[in-house]
C-alpha cells in the first residue's frame, strides 16, 4: 500500500478513536450510561438505554425549544450521536425502535 493510502487510513482510524473516545466519556458524564458497555451489550439491553437516550434527547429539546438558561447544544449533539451509535451497533442489524 502507498504511504499516503497508509496515511490516510491512520488518520481516519485515529478519527474514529477519538470520536469514540469523545463519545463515551460525554455520555456517560451527560448520563451516566456507559456507551462501551451498550454497545457490547444484547439487543433488548440496547433498546432500553436507546429508549433512555431517546427520553433525555426531548427533554433537552424541550430546554432549547422554552429558551432554558440550562440547554446546551453541544449536550444535545453529544447525546443524540452516542444514540445514532447506539441503533448502529458493532456490525448488527440496526435496532428497529
Amino acid at each position: 500500500m502507498p504511504i499516503g493510502q497508509e496515511k490516510a487510513a491512520f488518520l481516519r482510524a485515529k478519527a474514529e478513536y477519538s470520536d469514540h473516545a469523545r463519545q463515551t466519556a460525554a455520555v456517560f458524564i451527560l448520563c451516566g450510561i456507559d456507551l462501551g458497555a451498550g454497545l457490547r451489550s444484547p439487543r433488548p439491553e440496547r433498546l432500553k438505554l436507546a429508549a433512555r437516550l431517546r427520553r433525555l434527547i426531548e427533554r433537552e429539546r424541550l430546554r432549547g425549544v422554552n429558551r432554558h438558561w440550562n440547554y446546551d447544544l453541544n449536550r444535545h449533539i453529544a447525546m443524540k450521536q452516542a444514540l445514532d451509535r447506539l441503533v448502529l451497533g458493532q456490525g448488527d442489524a440496526p435496532l428497529a425502535v
